[in-house]
């Protein structure tokens, strides 16, 4: 079944919980039909259910967003379910607190699969079908650390900040290919809570960075983030491309 007529249909990797059920949930309430891909099955069956509380269609796909052959089959599954893809959110990912003398070359390599080689995968996926459709949205999760390096000396995140600064350039090379048709752009995050956050950082000192290190006086929200995910990914005219936001409330000091 196609998607009801004149519905734009995004798919969000990630889309499971945290900023990407976030994104998922912002984009139906625009009246996106959404297409989610995560490893949590159970947690992206439940982001799921609350897409078609809000009157929306859904997919979902199980999938290592690093695998390519595996990105491609879950977009020709979308367009099969869907007959269309208008906005792409690259959103997975997986922090990395290692520093360059504990990591290993294998959580190294992971790490850049997992956050910068799945953009690459479903970017590759799904563009030639936006070409097709004569346009679209790609929007990738980066992170402030692309260009702070990393929270502290302590918890270095270098392989982090290298994936995610990836992003960058990838972002602002493919805005001049793909244009002027397809929109490209990257979202830089600071500290966000999520509902599940293993980040230690926002639990053992999140209201004392809120209080003394960011302007808006709190860390951030998966909303915070989908409000300018939604924007990206539905305003009319947009002439933005090839940009990055950084969405931390003006965090100065960690």
């Amino acid at each position: 079944m196609a998607a009801e007529e004149g519905a734009r249909v995004a798919l969000v990797t990630g889309g499971a919980r945290g900023i990407g059920r976030g994104c998922a949930l912002a984009l139906a309430e625009a009246g996106f039909d959404l297409v989610l891909v995560d490893l949590l099955e159970p947690e992206m069956a439940a982001t799921a259910a609350e897409i078609e509380g809000l009157g929306r269609r859904v997919e979902r796909y199980a999938a290592d967003v690093s695998d390519f052959a595996r990105a491609h089959q879950v977009v020709d599954l979308a367009m099969a379910a869907f007959g269309r893809l208008d906005v792409l959110v690259n959103n997975a990912g997986r922090p990395q607190p290692k520093g360059i003398f504990e990591i290993a070359e294998a959580e190294f390599d992971t790490t850049l699969a997992i956050n910068l080689k799945s953009c690459f995968n479903y970017i590759h996926a799904v563009a030639p079908v936006m070409q097709v459709q004569g346009g679209g949205r790609i929007i990738s999760m980066s992170s402030l650390n692309a260009h702070s390096g990393g929270v502290t000396a302590a918890v270095s995140r270098f392989a982090y900040a290298a994936a995610k600064a990836g992003i960058l350039g990838m972002t602002r090379a493919l805005a001049k290919e793909l244009g002027p048709n397809i929109l490209v752009n990257a979202i830089c995050p600071g500290l966000i809570k999520t509902e599940v956050n293993g980040n230690s950082v926002i639990r053992e000192r999140g209201d004392q960075i809120a209080r003394d290190g960011i302007a808006l006086g709190r860390v951030g929200t998966p909303s915070d983030v989908a409000e300018l995910v939604r924007f990206l990914a539905a305003s009319e005219p947009c002439f933005i491309t090839g940009q990055d936001f950084v969405i931390d409330g003006f965090q100065f000091q960690v």
